[in-house]
């Protein structure tokens, strides 16, 4: 799999890759797949999380409210599991 095949905004690819080029679609995937645990931020979109173990480092991806685009990664420094509320459904996949 390579970046072209995951469903993503034109805002992540033209800016978040390349802010951050150590994303790895892996880790990207491996969210897609656990989906879990999450938030619905104000705006409508999904916050998902997952530990990277290599890197020791909870990785955070935002997507669209469709469940399924991807508009933004990155290590997030903040992260305290316990806080979450796990408010957001699983959501199908195609």
């Amino acid at each position: 799999m390579n970046w072209d095949d995951l469903q993503t905004t034109r805002y992540f690819r033209e800016q978040v890759l390349i802010k951050r080029p150590y994303l790895k679609i892996e880790w990207i995937q491996k969210v897609l797949n656990e989906r879990k645990p999450s938030e619905i931020q104000e705006d409508g979109r999904l916050r998902y999380w997952t530990y990277i173990e290599g890197e020791k480092k909870f990785l955070r991806v935002v997507l669209l409210e469709d469940g399924m685009t991807v508009h933004n990664a990155f290590f997030d420094r903040d992260f305290k599991e316990k806080e979450l509320n796990y408010e957001v459904p699983l959501l199908p996949r195609d």
